[in-house]
């Protein structure tokens, strides 16, 4: 029950990250196509600080679980943090 509970909030955690990824690259982007703009974010090596402006609607899903004392729930969105964190970690320096 509880492995089942940090599983939701991960994979919410992951879904706000990939939608706040999506709005911050439309919003810096402009008019561009998406996987135009991620491709040119990687060979311009400014990926990993638009996954990270992403990951602040996770701050968002953090509190609601919190609030609604989700505690495994908010767990597993700390946890998709820290994943997303580490993986941005190794994007700037490939």
């Amino acid at each position: 029950m509880i492995k089942k509970q940090v599983f939701i909030g991960f994979i919410v955690g992951l879904l706000a990250n990939v939608i706040g990824l999506y709005f911050s690259a439309m919003l810096l982007g402009g008019n561009d196509n998406f996987t135009d703009l991620l491709k040119s974010a990687l060979s311009e090596s400014f990926l990993g600080k638009l996954i990270s402006l992403g990951a602040v609607l996770n701050l968002i899903a953090f509190f609601i679980f919190i609030q609604k004392k989700q505690d495994y729930r908010a767990r597993g969105v700390l946890f998709a943090t820290v994943t997303v964190a580490i993986i941005t970690f190794i994007l700037n320096f490939y």
